[in-house]
């Protein structure tokens, strides 16, 4: 079976598994999304969450964020940890959607990654979820279980990235991201993956592993 085919295979089961498989980051638009993920970078997004219930409520704009005290927004977003550059970047990254973009959050991979404090992973998350458009957005659960189903071998997300689209369907990209997600979390976890029980081990190579990539 070529690896695409059995790529396809791998997504209608998870398709069926995680019916649920989403971006857990609550928003309501672009903006509060690519806050968010800014924010997500070594944070649950459970914590996020919590925190921007009320930050969401207080800025509401590009520009309330760009005015808004450095010190003051560090304190506000504290819980999610690494709080000093992440308030750096939030003010930069909105200053320059001011500034460049009216105020709008870019649609473009090319000036979204412009940003301050975006990379593709997120500039991907943003035009995914919040655009529409399909886009695959590699973190720490994609880049593990691509590896073990053999759908990609660099360490490195971005050329992940684009060994990934060379394997799934392009018009499966963003929702295959959101089900290797579900998959990584609660199945095919860094430590003790539950190869027995999963979904999708007659199609693994890897069937039975148990170290950490």
């Amino acid at each position: 079976m070529k690896l695409t085919e059995r790529a396809v295979k791998v997504l209608d089961l998870l398709e069926k598994e995680y019916p649920d498989a989403r971006v857990t980051l609550d928003f309501k638009d672009p903006l509060q999304l690519l806050i968010a993920t800014i924010l997500a970078a070594q944070c649950t997004d459970e914590r996020v969450n919590i925190v921007t219930k009320d930050l969401f409520q207080k800025y509401r704009r590009a520009a309330d964020f760009a005015r808004a005290d450095l010190q003051t927004l560090e304190e506000e977003i504290r819980p999610t940890g690494f709080y000093h550059n992440k308030a750096k970047s939030i003010l930069a990254c909105c200053q320059k959607i001011v500034d460049k973009f009216n105020g709008q959050v870019p649609q473009t991979l090319e000036e979204l990654t412009a940003l301050s404090g975006v990379g593709r992973k997120t500039a991907n998350i943003i035009l995914g979820n919040a655009y529409g458009q399909q886009a695959i957005a590699v973190d720490t659960h994609v880049k593990r279980v691509s590896h073990r189903l053999g759908w990609a071998k660099s360490d490195d997300p971005n050329k992940i990235e684009f060994e990934l689209m060379e394997v799934m369907p392009r018009g499966r990209w963003t929702m295959a991201c959101h089900q290797l997600v579900f998959h990584g979390r609660r199945v095919c976890t860094a430590k003790n993956p539950q190869c027995p029980t999963c979904p999708v081990n007659k199609l693994c190579p890897k069937i039975g592993v148990t170290a950490k990539k």
